[in-house]
């Protein structure tokens, strides 16, 4: 650790706040290595004014456990395949409950058990219908996991895409100093958003902007872009 930024990252540690980001569907994370989430899925919007009236939320292969939570905004049921495994959970409003506007911003909680599968990306593809005052239904697919999604703004226009909620899979952490082997392709360093600094051989990385200003002007210091598979870091949170 230069002496430099270790001393900047005394004070930055006190002072640094992780960004989040927010999408039409989103899912609260990170999410942590064979650990038990609890996963919210936040329903933003309904579909062109008409309110939200049913959620079908997909659950990746490999996530196990699965326990939904049934809300006010209805019921939860479970659909699995022919060995037992949960595929999605689905939640409806009651008719008689849909609103005539869209107005309402709804939470939908599921805990599962999360795949040890550190430095990964969990997609969740979600169905969302939508019911008119008239009783018109239309839907509106969150399915993408591309990844690239361009802008989401869904205050300014129709989004770009319909991303899938996405949650990152981080490993088991402490404060401080963590040393972790990467096993995975890192190319989106966003995984260490909440962290102070990440360092690989003498390659550094920091979300935040004035720690990366110190690792591009350090002597004898490289920028790190990506990490390669089998890889060891460290980490400070």
């Amino acid at each position: 650790m230069k002496t430099r930024l270790q001393s900047y990252l005394i004070v930055a540690g006190s002072l640094f706040t992780a960004a989040l980001a927010h999408a039409h569907i989103s899912v609260s994370g990170p999410a942590f290595a064979g650990a038990t989430h609890e996963a919210t899925f936040g329903v933003g919007h309904g579909c062109d004014g008409a309110d939200t009236y049913r959620v079908k939320v997909q659950i990746p292969a490999g996530v196990t456990s699965v326990r939904p939570l049934d809300s006010t905004f209805g019921k939860a049921v479970l659909e699995k395949d022919s060995t037992g495994n949960v595929t999605a959970v689905v939640w409806t409003k009651p008719a008689a409950d849909v609103l005539p506007a869209d107005t309402n911003f709804y939470k939908l909680a599921v805990r599962f058990k999360v795949p040890d599968s550190p430095f990964t990306t969990l997609h969740f593809p979600t169905i969302q219908t939508c019911r008119a005052a008239d009783g018109t239904e239309t839907t509106a697919e969150w399915i993408d996991t591309s990844g690239d999604h361009g802008s989401h703004d869904t205050d300014a226009g129709a989004p770009a895409t319909h991303p899938a909620p996405a949650l990152t899979i981080l490993p088991p952490r402490a404060p401080g100093w963590n040393k972790y082997t990467v096993n995975e392709h890192v190319h989106d360093l966003s995984v260490f958003s909440d962290a102070l600094i990440v360092w690989a051989g003498k390659a550094a990385y920091s979300p935040n902007p004035s720690t990366q200003s110190l690792i591009m002007t350090e002597p004898d210091t490289e920028v790190l872009t990506m990490i390669h598979p089998g890889t060891e870091i460290w980490v400070k949170y």
